[in-house]
């Protein structure tokens, strides 16, 4: 296993050893009854980066993001969100501290409308007025103007990565300040992927920290700060997103290449 966190220096950990990550785990230990689904893994991502997660079906991303939303319990370790321990605190606590996650297969409410399920992700949010509303809206809009076009569309009528779309969108309007995207590429043609990891990283590049659950090896990590490789509940390897995309290992594993 890698080392964790707090031992890495400042040109290893991608962030600045005096700065506080944006969301740390420390030995975070999680079961399923008598199964231990992650054996003590430790990371971390700083504030404005994109973390991807990278593993194999069953490796333990999706507990991952669990654990973190606070939708699974820890059996170990501890959660650290902004230098505060959260691992205690009840889900919709994490939202209200800016943790939202666009969770695997999408899950939009299928019987309302794009604008609808927008307006469930500012739920707990409060706007000065309608005007900063609507600039919240257009935003949303202006990054995916297939959703401004079917704004009075129901969300079950709608394809597979317009879905995906409104799933992030939704997430956006809460104003984020950690997303958790957890597999947005699954079951989407490659055209559509490609659309949807490019307006991934203009996200990131607006200033929202990211961290990315994938199997796409080629399309996360070449837009990653820095990568994670999780095998059957521990991390075996971390790196930059470039290092990990020419790492032999990792090109057999995830890319195809021996």
């Amino acid at each position: 296993m890698t080392k964790s966190p707090e031992s890495e220096t400042s040109a290893t950990a991608g962030t600045p050893a005096s700065s506080t990550p944006v969301l740390e785990l420390r030995d975070v230990v999680i079961h399923y009854g008598r199964i231990r689904a992650l054996h003590g893994i430790s990371l971390h991502v700083g504030a404005g980066e994109l973390v991807t997660l990278l593993g194999a079906n069953g490796a333990g991303k999706s507990t991952t993001m669990r654990g973190i939303s606070g939708l699974n319990r820890l059996t170990e370790g501890e959660i650290l969100f902004n230098g505060e321990v959260i691992s205690h605190l009840a889900p919709h606590e994490r939202v209200k501290r800016g943790i939202i996650q666009v969770p695997e297969g999408r899950r939009i409410f299928p019987g309302m409308t794009v604008l609808e399920n927008l307006d469930m992700g500012c739920y707990g949010r409060r706007f000065d007025s309608k005007a900063a509303y609507q600039e919240s809206v257009d935003h949303i809009f202006d990054l995916f103007p297939r959703l401004g076009e079917r704004r009075k569309q129901f969300g079950g009528t709608m394809s597979g990565g317009e879905q995906q779309m409104l799933a992030i969108g939704r997430a956006l309007m809460a104003r984020p300040k950690l997303l958790l995207l957890d597999e947005p590429s699954m079951g989407l043609a490659p055209m559509v992927i490609q659309q949807i990891f490019r307006i991934i990283a203009q996200i990131n590049s607006e200033g929202t920290t990211i961290l990315l659950v994938e199997q796409n090896a080629q399309q996360a990590l070449s837009r990653s700060t820095r990568g994670y490789i999780l095998e059957t509940g521990v991390i075996t390897k971390e790196g930059s997103g470039k290092d990990l995309l020419v790492d032999d290992a990792v090109r057999e594993a995830y890319l195809g290449v021996a």
